[in-house]
């Protein structure tokens, strides 16, 4: 399903330094990883990279077979609209918009005309225990329920390729283990493909295997 060769990427600046150098990796429908690695040393550019929200230097990524470092910014939205979930570590939500409206979004912008209203929105928000709190906006809810809201909004579409950042940073063991819970059974359940990024050795050890990024590239263990 996704295919990662040679993947490199460094950035110039009075103090240029290469981030990621040739990154190799193959992930199959149904499987869901974990990648470990220091700060800083480039997980969250993967991510991005994989995404499309950032070129890389060199290298090929193909997800369904679609190669989506030719495609061009119009093309990677589409891509990311329907095959795509992105947790991110700030949230991104809309602070203007309820819970229910934040996680409701890719059904709307994908053409699903009932939107906040969909039955799939509520099974999302019950999912990561927040039934009670549709009606509430980014400003009345806790560091933990807006990461909670994020990864609703990152599932609800049924996403062909779920990438999440640090999902479980903001949260107690608990709602942690939910969410990772959720995470996992949504890739599993729906034929998608994983990818978490995580410091936790916990949150890593939901995943089907896990990766170390180091300087040297990407490491199985």
């Amino acid at each position: 399903m996704l295919s990662i060769r040679g993947l490199s990427k460094g950035y110039s600046g009075p103090r240029p330094r290469a981030v990621l150098s040739g990154i190799d990796l193959d992930l199959a429908a149904g499987e869901y990883i974990a990648v470990r690695g220091e700060s800083g040393i480039g997980k969250s550019t993967l991510l991005n990279l994989i995404a499309g929200l950032d070129r890389p230097d060199a290298g090929s990524i193909a997800l369904d077979g679609v190669e989506l470092t030719r495609a061009d910014d119009d093309a990677l939205t589409v891509i990311r609209r329907e095959r795509m979930g992105f947790v991110f570590q700030a949230f991104h939500l809309l602070p203007y918009l309820t819970a229910a409206q934040n996680v409701a979004l890719p059904l709307l912008l994908n053409g699903t005309l009932d939107g906040a209203t969909s039955p799939r929105v509520s099974e999302m928000l019950a999912a990561v225990g927040l039934a009670d709190r549709a009606a509430s906006r980014p400003s009345e809810l806790s560091g933990g329920e807006l990461q909670r809201v994020a990864i609703a909004r990152a599932l609800v579409h049924q996403p062909r390729l779920v990438l999440a950042d640090e999902p479980t940073g903001n949260l107690d063991p608990d709602s942690a283990a939910q969410v990772l819970e959720l995470l996992r059974r949504s890739v599993k359940g729906e034929g998608a493909a994983g990818i978490l990024v995580s410091h936790s050795p916990a949150a890593a050890a939901t995943a089907d295997r896990i990766y170390t990024l180091t300087a040297s590239g990407l490491r199985s263990g």
